[in-house]
């Protein structure tokens, strides 16, 4: 048993210690996860926050026959993810990131940062269109970089279907970079 499970057994008999170990030990890397797909350290903290505590609130319904716990985690990241990007918030509020929250070294830096700020941004509206089940696998193949087995598993498909519809998405994307760097 790894020492996810034995948090989460522990957490099921009211452990609060293993709560607290369970969530310091993933705060930083769904934060990450966030924050390479909202690109706002206020945003990822908050989200962050929320998906922790979901996490703890649902941990019961947690069930390792069907995938890793991290895989399991991702899923639920994703899921507020997918909710807030089709929220209304989202579409009246679009995230200005402070030039202050970038540490300037070279201008060289500084327009690698803001072409990649502008690939991620368009990378997102694009999958931000689609339905939900093709986002999560899409983000937590692209974001999360979950094997696709952990994945099939998560989502209970297919992993052929999750490895179509995530290279689809993939064509879908370099399709409409093409079509805007012609057009």
């Amino acid at each position: 048993m790894d020492e996810a499970q034995t948090w989460i057994r522990q957490i099921n008999a009211g452990s609060k210690a293993a709560a607290n170990d369970l969530v310091a030990t993933y705060y930083r890397e769904v934060y990450a996860f966030v924050y390479k797909q909202t690109l706002s350290q206020e945003l990822s903290l908050d989200m962050t926050q929320e998906i922790l505590i979901s996490m703890l609130r649902s941990i019961r319904h947690y069930d390792s026959e069907k995938g890793a716990f991290r895989t399991w985690l991702y899923k639920i990241a994703t899921a507020r993810l997918v909710d807030y990007y089709r929220s209304k918030y989202y579409g009246y509020h679009r995230v200005v990131v402070p030039i202050e929250e970038h540490e300037l070294v070279s201008t060289d830096d500084f327009t690698v940062t803001a072409e990649h700020r502008e690939d991620v941004e368009r990378i997102l509206a694009i999958i931000n269109r689609l339905d939900a089940a093709t986002q999560q696998i899409f983000r937590l193949r692209f974001f999360a970089e979950e094997s696709f087995r952990e994945i099939a598993k998560a989502l209970q498909m297919p992993e052929g279907t999750v490895k179509t519809k995530y290279y689809a998405m993939i064509r879908t994307i370099q399709k409409q970079f093409e079509e805007e760097r012609h057009g």
